[in-house]
């Protein structure tokens, strides 16, 4: 072959799995917007991205080989940064249903794999401002690593200097292994500047690494995990499932303030996580509603990626996050009786090794020949409806190439085949839903968004309700700013009047039914082979259930190793890490919380308190 991978770097195992999922129908790509209100100077514009992306992460000059079952970054000597820059402008009226239009048309266009997998599109003509779409691979990074790669590239002042390639020294130089790591720190600590780290309250499963770690140390609940996920039988038919298309459609709401989001949480008694999610929910089942579709009884359960990495090692890109099945209640009408029943199903999945155990999965499918790995894939997307994610972005407006960023949104794959993609993205103190879908199956997601803008109203609604019970001196003529519903819809808010609140009824579903029991501390391989004997899923495979099996006996009977991150130092080699995680027997916490309920945390190995209520 022309490309030898003699000096190529091999993929890590769950960087080629989500390159084997690649398909026709469903492309693995993270896809990201930059909106400016003016146009961008296009020569500073490559500037930008050729010193900030190209130079300071190699890999985006290299390209994907496949030998077989493995893959190889291999660096592209023929690379041309006009390859992957285009210009182009947006043809009239030049409004956001033109740009949508246009955006759905890329993200229905797979990338080129003779290159390095990204590409930039800039586009003008967008009403009096521009657009800069981002497409990247999956298999470069997840989506925390690749959104601050493209928040590296930007500046907190709007008179920040034109940017300039990045200082070299000579390799053979006595100080140029301390140059480079000080150049990736560096990076690094430009990105966290810029982000400022947006932790919502009520994720700290979701973004705290660290507390994931405790968890996996856990034997016998992380076998009761890996059974809960191998058991889970087929999310049921709706409007949501389906046959998919090469035709991909994309929207993204208005910006929400996010004060607005956390005046609801304080007022109903759920995180801004728990809101936003409530709000979603809400706005699937009216959309169901407007298709037709059942809701009675039905709950669809959403993928939910979660965050294993430390932030200040995004740099190092790939992909180091796990997965959990969030079971959406779309029977609930009431949404603060839905809002409490989510903040439910999310604290119970809190505390349970469920993301590691998924990363396991997605390591082994790395492995597996394409087939194998593809039926597995199939299996597993069949348990659910949708990817959800929820990503933290910068606090404050941030600038790139000179121009301010006025809206800032991404998308995520739709990995297993499925057809629904929905990303919150936090910026600048607002939040934007992004919703990416097969045309085939949802062909006007704006209508999810439109019905998202208005679930939000009716959650304002009751909060103002809450509040004007609660402190009656607010219900004075001259109600303050709370009463501002989210943007673009202060038109359409419905006049709240203040009404006795009733407590929702606390009506709860079992979140899943799990076949197997969780095996005691004590549990063996033998144990757990027997549980896991007959799988409930349908059509799965012998061999497929074999690998599960082995997969599941393996989180019991060896530490399994997290992560083998390939760390490439100035394209040349590599530097492998193992992380691994003793499995020993779990004791609670001893702590109780602030409701007087006792903590159900897992105590840090040798304190008899959890990392919460650690002193």
């Amino acid at each position: 072959m022309s490309d030898s991978i003699r000096y190529g770097i091999p993929l890590g195992n769950v960087d080629t799995a989500w390159l084997h999922m690649e398909d026709s129908t469903n492309l693995m790509m993270v896809s990201g917007l930059f909106i400016f209100d003016k146009p961008v100077d296009f020569t500073r514009l490559r500037d930008t991205v050729q010193y900030r992306w190209v130079e300071r992460f190699s890999r985006f000059r290299h390209k994907v080989v496949r030998q077989g079952n493995k893959a190889y970054w291999i660096t592209d000597r023929n690379f041309d940064l006009n390859s992957h820059i285009h210009r182009i402008a947006l043809p009239p009226p030049g409004d956001k249903t033109a740009l949508q239009d246009f955006i759905s048309d890329l993200m229905s266009t797979p990338l080129d794999f003779s290159k390095p997998l990204w590409q930039m599109h800039y586009i003008e003509n967008y009403g009096e401002g521009s657009v800069l779409l981002m497409r990247l691979h999956h298999c470069i990074a997840d989506g925390i690593a690749l959104m601050h790669v493209m928040l590296s590239s930007t500046d907190t002042d709007p008179d920040a200097p034109y940017p300039t390639p990045p200082e070299r020294q000579e390799r053979h130089s006595p100080g140029w292994l301390e140059s480079t790591l000080r150049s990736a720190l560096g990076m690094v600590a430009n990105a966290r500047k810029v982000t400022d780290t947006l932790i919502h309250e009520g994720l700290e499963t979701l973004t705290n690494p660290s507390h994931a770690l405790d968890l996996a140390s856990q034997g016998a609940s992380a076998a009761a995990a890996l059974g809960k996920i191998l058991l889970l039988g087929p999310d049921p038919h709706t409007v949501y499932k389906g046959s998919l298309g090469v035709s991909k459609r994309v929207a993204w709401s208005q910006a929400i303030p996010l004060a607005n989001v956390k005046l609801i949480g304080k007022a109903l008694g759920g995180t801004v996580n728990d809101v936003l999610l409530t709000a979603m929910t809400g706005a699937l089942r009216r959309y169901m509603e407007f298709r037709d579709d059942p809701t009675d009884g039905i709950n669809i359960r959403a993928m939910v990626p979660v965050n294993l990495r430390p932030l200040e090692e995004a740099y190092k890109l790939g992909n180091r996050f796990g997965l959990i099945y969030l079971s959406l209640p779309i029977y609930l009408v009431d949404p603060r009786e839905r809002l409490h029943e989510l903040k439910q199903r999310m604290d119970d999945i809190k505390n349970t090794p469920e993301a590691l155990v998924a990363f396991q999965i997605l390591n082994t499918l790395g492995l597996m020949p394409i087939q194998v790995a593809d039926q597995m894939v199939n299996i597993f997307g069949m348990k659910s409806s949708a990817v959800m994610t929820n990503v933290p972005g910068p606090r404050q407006a941030v600038y790139f190439a000179g121009q301010k960023i006025v809206t800032n949104m991404f998308w995520v794959p739709q990995s297993g085949r499925m057809g629904l993609g929905v990303s919150i993205f936090s910026y600048n103190d607002t939040v934007v839903l992004g919703i990416a879908t097969d045309t085939g199956l949802v062909p006007d997601p704006e209508k999810i968004n439109e019905y998202f803008e208005q679930e939000f109203v009716d959650l304002l609604a009751f909060a103002q309700q809450t509040q004007t019970l609660a402190h009656p001196a607010l219900a004075a003529p001259t109600e303050p700013a709370a009463a501002t519903p989210a943007p673009d819809q202060a038109a359409d808010s419905p006049t709240v009047t203040p009404a006795p609140v009733k407590q929702p009824r606390r009506r709860r579903q079992p979140v899943e039914t799990i076949a197997v029991d969780e095996p005691a501390a004590t549990a063996g391989v033998e144990d757990l082979m027997q549980a896991l004997a007959v799988p409930e899923a349908p059509a799965v495979p012998l061999l497929v259930h074999e690998t599960l099996i082995e997969t599941a006996v393996a989180v019991v009977a060896e530490p399994p190793v997290l992560f083998t991150p390939t760390v490439p130092i100035n394209g040349t080699h590599a530097a492998q890490i193992e992380m691994p995680v003793t499995l020993a027997t779990p004791q609670p916490c001893v702590a109780v919380t602030k409701s007087g309920r006792s903590c159900k945390n897992v105590a840090l190995a040798g304190s008899a308190y959890c990392r919460v209520h650690q002193v």
